[in-house]
């Protein structure tokens, strides 16, 4: 669907790939002037977890960016959970971001997901979004990667 407008159309339609290198390279720039950062300050990660049969058990994936990890999704397969496997995954993706230099960790995880499983690793809520389906919210929680890192000391 297209509009016209003064100067411009304006096109709305399904993902489009090449729009979001764009626009990921459009805000790359401005946040890392607005910032003082770079490209070397980010960058994607992922930890995986396969069986001995290389089945995969779960994995984590997120980025880094100027000091901050942020965890995009972690998913373990049912017949694996409550075997450990999302705690190590986690904590092998903040081992990660500490040697990447980050000294912080946000994500999001609906209600009927693992808010809790995020506060028993540190994690503490920082804001909701209300009216996911099912009247769950999406909760935002944060986590100080530096304190850890003392404590282990």
């Amino acid at each position: 669907m297209a509009h016209e407008g003064t100067g411009g159309t304006l096109s709305v339609g399904h993902h489009d790939k090449k729009l979001n290198r764009r626009l990921s390279k459009g805000l790359d720039e401005f946040n890392q002037r607005a910032t003082g950062t770079t490209d070397a300050d980010q960058g994607e990660l992922s930890v995986k977890a396969v069986d001995d049969a290389g089945e995969l058990i779960g994995g984590l994936s997120g980025s880094t960016w100027g000091g901050l990890l942020d965890i995009d999704m972690l998913w373990v397969r049912e017949e694996s959970r409550g075997d450990g496997w999302g705690s190590r995954l986690l904590l092998a993706a903040e081992e990660e971001a500490r040697r990447r230099g980050c000294d912080r960790a946000c994500l999001s995880s609906f209600t009927f997901q693992a808010p809790e499983f995020y506060r028993q690793h540190g994690y503490v809520e920082t804001g909701r979004t209300p009216g996911i389906p099912g009247g769950a919210e999406d909760v935002h929680l944060y986590k100080s990667l530096a304190a850890e890192a003392a404590q282990r000391r």
